[in-house]
């Protein structure tokens, strides 16, 4: 039998400009630094036990690290289904276009949009997925 996770607690995006994205995540999301690591990028809170890796593309080639990476990625936010009206609103008013809105066969909705470094980003209700 394997040995259990309590989920997961990091997720990595390569972005051009740290301090651009770092001012995205802050701005959009409400996220905050918790671990600067220099140049090579940082930590920021989003969510309970959860973290936001920004690393410099190729900023850790030339250091014992194995973070590194290229393309346009994918990360999914929740939210509650009463604030996806708000998030609506938010991105408009933000001149974030919204790429798609979907509804799911659960009966939850995303909605998905990009970040600085054309990430895919998703904010999804409930429904979204039979655990979620």
């Amino acid at each position: 039998m394997h040995p259990n996770t309590e989920g997961i607690l990091e997720s990595s995006l390569y972005v051009i400009d740290v301090t651009h994205s770092v001012q995205f995540y802050k701005k959009i999301f409400g996220f905050q630094v918790i671990s600067d690591f220099g140049t090579r990028g940082c930590a920021m809170r989003a969510g309970s036990r959860q973290v936001l890796l920004l690393f410099k593309k190729g900023g850790s080639r030339d250091m014992l690290s194995p973070h590194d990476g290229e393309g346009e990625l994918h990360l999914a936010f929740a939210i509650a289904a009463d604030e996806l009206a708000s998030w609506e609103a938010w991105l408009a008013e933000n001149r974030i276009p919204v790429e798609e809105t979907r509804t799911w066969e659960f009966g939850g909705h995303s909605l998905y949009f990009r970040d600085p470094d054309r990430h895919l980003l998703e904010v999804a209700t409930p429904g979204v997925w039979s655990i979620y």
